[in-house]
Formats: structure tokens, C-alpha cells, sequence
């Protein structure tokens, strides 16, 4: 269930409001002793977040199926895509319950799946239940914007668990963040190795829009090994259909994701002030969509 983007806070009776997590959202199946983690597209993650599948693994309950986010905080309690990339310690924020003893519980109401959640994860040092903040949206939409939290998710307690995006999930960032597909790069100057900026886009139904370049948030480490994705990737002709006048660049096919943050839209739908915070493999580069005119 995937929550839709608003561009305003606010509140609703019978809505509960969330912190939203910097991480990989992630199912949590567990039949007996076995675990497994899946990510949003498919993709198996039970040896990547090892500590995550032992902490379930250790869970009382026979059969059950957990919907989270894994997550790595900063000294502040912060939430940070960057550190899961850093490969720093990680934990599993849980926010939702969809079987439970065999039980299927997604035809049940959030008001009923999420205590279910509460009471089968208890209290372990891994595994945590997501933070429910203020009662009232616009209250705990400031209290996110102070503590510098990534935004906030509001959530219809009377709602099933829908498969796909729906209005009974919503979400309003408080930091502008968000995953771009990678389609070419510059050369490097100064003494920067490897390459000097990225080009990125959006699609726009079919066609990939150009939306801007990234030329911060590497280390040397990031790009070296960036680089060796890129390699294979390497096209003659830009996959944009409007591809920007920069002078020596090299073209890639469009297969690869960045997590992007930035501090907001330019009228021409062009990013301000992107930083690089590191590649997503859990969502495929058709899925990214330019915002349409007017929303952003």
C-alpha cells in the first residue's frame, strides 16, 4: 500500500499521522523459522538487512506478514537514506500488520491492523513500531518540520490495506526528496576523478524529461564504484527527449535510480540545489514520474 503525495498538511477526524522514514520500505514474511524480506519491486533482501530477519526470526508468532520500513538514524534520531547506504546499523520501523497466526487481517480496518502490529513486535532493540505523532495533522506536521523529519504519512484508520497507491495513505514532506533516473553524466574537472555531474530526468508518460544535474553528495569511494555501473551503460544518443546543451557528455541508457534531495521545483520543472544521496534498486526507473505542472 503506497501512500499518495499532497502538497499541504492537514487534518482529519479519524486520521492518524505518522512519521515518514528515510529508508527501504520493506515486507517482513515469516513461516515458522523461516524469514524472508522483500522490497517494494520484488527484490530479496534477507541477507542485506540480516540483523531485521533474525529479530523477526525470533517473534513468537508461527505465521506473519509485517509491512516497515528499515531505516539508519543519525545521532539525532533522524532517519537518513544515506547511512542505509553507508551500510550503517539499521533497524525495522513497523507500521502495519497484514497476517497474523494464518490470520489474514487486510480486509480488517487500520484501527484494527495496527495494535495487532504493536502487541506481536513488543519492545526489541531492532524492531520498533513507527512513531505516531499528534493527534491533529497540522500539529504533527510542525512537530516534524522542528524535529527535521522527512515529512509526515497520514493514514484513515477505517481503511483496508489496499494493494498500489491510494487517498486512504497520504504524505506531505517536509524535505524535498526524491528518486530521479540517471542519464548521462559530465566529465570531471579539477581534481575530481571518475566524472563531474550526473543528468537526471523524469518521465513524463513515455518520454524522459530532462530535469537537471547533481554535481554534490559523492565521496570518492561513491564515485569509483558509480563509475563501473555506468560503464555497460554507455549510448550514443541521449535518452531524454530533451536533452540539455552540456558540452562532453556521455549518455547512458536509463536503468539506474537515484535518491535525490533538493530544496524545491524551478518554474521550468527543473531541480534547486540537488545533492546526490545514493542509488535505489527498489523501484524501476519507469516508475519515476515527472510532477505534472502546477503541483510542484
Amino acid at each position: 500500500m503506497l501512500a499518495t503525495l499532497v502538497k499541504k498538511p492537514f487534518h482529519q477526524p479519524g486520521w492518524i499521522y505518522e512519521e515518514k522514514y528515510d529508508g527501504y520500505r520493506i515486507l517482513a514474511y515469516k513461516e515458522g523459522d523461516r524469514v524472508t524480506l522483500i522490497s517494494r519491486n520484488g527484490n530479496d533482501r534477507t541477507a542485506t538487512y540480516a540483523s531485521v530477519a533474525r529479530a523477526v526470526q525470533q517473534l513468537r508468532i508461527r505465521t506473519l506478514l509485517l509491512d516497515g520500513e528499515v531505516v539508519a538514524f543519525d545521532s539525532k534520531g533522524i532517519s537518513r537514506f544515506q547511512l542505509l547506504q553507508e551500510g550503517k546499523a539499521s533497524a525495522y520501523a513497523v507500521f502495519d500488520c497484514l497476517y497474523n497466526s494464518g490470520r489474514d487481517l487486510r480486509h480488517e480496518p487500520l484501527e484494527l491492523r495496527r495494535p495487532t502490529a504493536e502487541s506481536v513486535i513488543g519492545k526489541t532493540p531492532v524492531l520498533m513500531i513507527s512513531h505516531r505523532l499528534a493527534d491533529n495533522g497540522l500539529e504533527a506536521f510542525r512537530f516534524a518540520k522542528r524535529k527535521g523529519y522527512e515529512g509526515i504519512v497520514a493514514k484513515d484508520l477505517s481503511s483496508p490495506y489496499i494493494e498500489g497507491r491510494s487517498t486512504k495513505w497520504l504524505k506531505v514532506k517536509v524535505h524535498q526528496e526524491d528518486e530521479f533516473v540517471i542519464g548521462g553524466l559530465t566529465p570531471p574537472k579539477g581534481s575530481r576523478r571518475y566524472f563531474g555531474a550526473l543528468l537526471l530526468g523524469a518521465y513524463e508518460g513515455r518520454n524522459l524529461r530532462y530535469v537537471g544535474k547533481v554535481g554534490t553528495g559523492f565521496k570518492e569511494e561513491t564515485l569509483a564504484s558509480l563509475y563501473q555501473k555506468f560503464k555497460p551503460l554507455v549510448q550514443s544518443k541521449p535518452p531524454f527527449v530533451d536533452p540539455p546543451r552540456e558540452k562532453d557528455v556521455t549518455y547512458l541508457k536509463p536503468k539506474l535510480v537515484a535518491q535525490i534531495s533538493f530544496q524545491e521545483w524551478t518554474a521550468d520543472r527543473k531541480l534547486r540545489q540537488p545533492v546526490f544521496l545514493g542509488l535505489r534498486d527498489d523501484k524501476r526507473p519507469e516508475e519515476v514520474q515527472l510532477p505534472a505542472k502546477g503541483t510542484v
